[in-house]
């Protein structure tokens, strides 16, 4: 979908300079763009590139738009202006409105009539989907589920019976949602007693859940992901957790049972977060970390086993490089210690 790029400011706000008429077909890096093409530079280290790019047009912070010869837009924060030029360039396709006829629809199932159940979706009864859903083949839509307005549900994804699904959410190829949770008692000889997890799970507004991510039902109470929560490909949200609004979590990062995780927070990948801590708002955990107990104040935490504030384990690792020589320097200061209390004793 192409747009004028005057029509694009006027919309999404910037400081235009240049050719106000230039017609912008897509988006594309600065290293491949083409004369049709709308670009961003947010990173000074692409400077270099941006001198020899083809780009029709350039979404560039002010201080680079200083004496900038070209067509460019003037913004605070190119990377999100770029992604909303991208959402206006690339809108989203929905399917036609109706129930495929290979679909299976429990008939006390309600379907809205804008909404789209594709070929081989199971809808079970009581479900409530709302409008412009659509549910893609290969889904299982569960016993008494809700889902809001406008949510889409790629293929394959499953969602256990009275779970809910808030408005505008994405759920991707694979995801579960409302698998039981990892409850079981010990027997005295070993084996396993299975708890019913009772709990559903409640998904806000906005939040997009990538491939064959799971977030568990809860085993009493419910587990809750907020509004605007983003989760990425293979992670693991057990039963009872709760993730405050506009967190995001990167691939392959895990969360145990009955944790709190706050607003705004970013878990990177592979990171563990072990149950019953609260992590508070504006928190980030780096890749690879592990965070084994509550974390009362904002800020960055970084270390595997365990992790701490960012800061002190950066002047830890520091130290850890230098342990060889350290051990040396200690052997020796021992060393002189013996012979200094053997001379004194002589």
């Amino acid at each position: 979908m192409a747009a004028r790029l005057g029509d694009i400011v006027a919309r999404l706000g910037g400081e235009l300079h240049g050719d106000a008429d230039l017609m912008v077909e897509q988006v594309a890096p600065l290293d491949s763009a083409g004369p049709a093409h709308i670009s961003f530079l947010s990173n000074p280290k692409y400077r270099p590139a941006l001198a020899t790019s083809t780009a029709g047009v350039v979404i560039v912070p002010p201080k680079d738009g200083e004496g900038l010869e070209r067509t460019h837009i003037r913004v605070r924060n190119p990377y999100l202006y770029f992604a909303r030029v991208a959402q206006l360039l690339n809108p989203d396709s929905r399917p036609a409105a109706g129930v495929d006829p290979m679909a299976s629809v429990h008939p006390g199932a309600r379907i809205h009539p804008t909404a789209h159940v594709a070929a081989g979706a199971v809808v079970g009864e009581g479900a409530d989907i709302g409008a412009e859903v659509v549910v893609g083949a290969g889904s299982v839509v569960g016993e008494g589920v809700r889902i809001g307005a406008g949510s889409r549900l790629h293929a394959r994804v499953v969602i256990y019976p009275h779970c809910v699904v808030g408005e505008r959410c994405i759920l991707h190829s694979g995801a579960v949602i409302g698998a039981d949770g990892f409850g079981f008692a010990r027997e005295g000889d070993g084996s396993w007693v299975k708890i019913p997890q009772i709990g559903r799970v409640l998904i806000g507004n906005d939040v997009e859940i990538g491939a064959n991510t799971t977030v568990d039902r809860g085993a009493l109470e419910d587990t809750v992901i907020e509004d605007g929560v983003k989760l990425d490909n293979l992670i693991q949200i057990a039963h009872n957790v709760r993730i405050g609004e506009h967190t995001a979590m990167a691939a392959c990062s895990g969360v145990a049972g009955s944790t709190t995780i706050g607003k705004r927070c970013m878990i990177g990948g592979s990171a563990n977060i072990m149950g019953h801590i609260d992590i508070v708002d504006d928190v980030v955990v780096s890749a690879v970390s592990f965070a084994t107990k509550s974390i009362p104040e904002a800020g960055v935490y970084t270390g595997s086993v365990p992790s701490m504030e960012h800061r002190e384990w950066t002047r830890n690792y520091s130290r850890l490089r230098h342990l060889d020589s350290m051990a040396d320097r200690i052997k020796a200061l021992e060393q002189q210690l013996a012979t200094l209390q053997g001379n004194k004793e002589d």
